[in-house]
C-alpha cells in the first residue's frame, strides 16, 4: 500500500479557490490532503466544494472565532475513524486539529498557534505543543504517528533565509525551537531532512516585502513521522513552484 500524502496552509479556502485549488489538488496525485488555516466554516460553502467528487473530507472550523484558524483533511482512502480536536479540551476550540486513522498509522493535520500578539499566545502555543505531543504518545502505543502542518516555528538557522535578525522573534524564539527538539528527542523524524540537507528550502514567505520572489522564507510546515516508520517514507519533498498562498505545500510518500 502507497500513500501520497500532502499538506498546505492555504490562507483561506474560499480564496484559494480562485486561485486554481481545485486544478491543482486534481493533479496532485494525492491521497490524502491536510489543510490548514481554512477560515472558512462548510456552511458558507457550496456543495460540490464542501464534498469534492472522490474525496472524503473531514472540516474542522474554528468555533470560538468566526473567520478564523480551522482545518479540514481531504482523502481518497476513507479512514478507519476520525478525531477532532485534542484529548485536552481547553486547546479544541479554535479548530487547529483534525486526526484520521488508518490501517498502519494515524495522522494528524493540525495548525499550530502563533506566538505573536504577546506572551499569553506565546504560553498558549507552547501548551498546545504538548497537549499534542501527550495526545500522540498515547495513540501511539497503538500504532505510529505522522504528524502534517503549519508549525509556525522553524526549528534550526538552515530553517529561515534570516536566522540572526529573528533570534528574538517569534517562530524562532529559543523555547520554541527547542520544543521541536523535545518532539525530535521523543522519536519524531523531519521528513524532509531525511532526503534534503539544503538550505533555503521554505515553506511560508512574508506577502509584505515580496519575499517569494527573493526566496527569503521560512520553513514552518513539516511533515513529522515517528521512529516506527522511517522505513516506509519513500519520499519527501516541497512543492514551493506551487502559488495561491503565503505558505506552499508539501509532502511526503509511505509504502507499506
Amino acid at each position: 500500500m502507497n500513500y501520497r500524502l500532502r499538506s498546505w496552509n492555504v490562507n483561506g479556502f474560499r480564496a484559494i479557490q480562485k486561485k486554481g485549488f481545485w486544478d491543482w489538488l486534481n493533479s496532485s496525485d494525492s491521497d490524502l490532503v491536510g489543510l490548514q488555516e481554512i477560515k472558512a466554516d462548510p456552511s458558507q460553502l457550496r456543495e460540490d466544494e464542501r464534498n469534492p467528487a472522490g474525496w472524503d473530507v473531514f472540516w474542522n472550523p474554528a468555533r470560538s472565532k468566526k473567520g478564523y484558524s480551522g482545518t479540514a483533511i481531504l482523502s481518497k482512502i476513507p479512514p478507519l475513524s476520525v478525531r477532532f480536536g485534542l484529548a485536552d479540551e481547553s486547546y479544541c476550540g479554535e479548530g487547529r486539529t483534525v486526526c484520521v486513522e488508518f490501517e498502519e498509522f494515524y495522522l494528524y493535520n493540525i495548525y499550530f498557534p502563533n506566538g505573536g500578539m504577546g506572551d499569553d499566545r506565546l504560553q498558549y502555543k507552547l501548551g498546545f505543543y504538548d497537549a499534542f505531543l501527550e495526545d500522540a504518545e498515547e495513540l501511539r502505543k497503538k500504532k505510529p504517528i505522522v504528524v502534517c502542518g503549519d508549525f509556525n516555528t522553524a526549528h534550526k538557522p538552515i530553517d529561515l533565509a534570516r536566522p540572526k535578525d529573528n533570534e528574538k522573534t517569534t517562530g524562532f524564539l529559543p523555547i520554541e525551537r527547542a520544543w521541536i527538539d523535545k518532539l525530535v528527542a521523543h522519536g519524531y523524524l523531519d521528513t524532509l531532512r531525511m532526503f534534503d540537507q539544503e538550505p533555503a528550502l521554505y515553506t511560508w514567505w512574508s506577502y509584505r516585502t515580496a519575499a517569494r520572489v527573493r526566496n527569503v522564507g521560512w520553513r514552518i510546515d513539516y511533515f513529522f513521522v515517528s521512529e516506527e516508520l522511517r522505513d516506509n517514507v519513500k519520499a519527501a519533498w516541497i512543492d514551493s513552484d506551487v502559488m495561491g498562498s503565503d505558505h506552499c505545500p508539501l509532502g511526503i510518500e509511505l509504502e507499506f
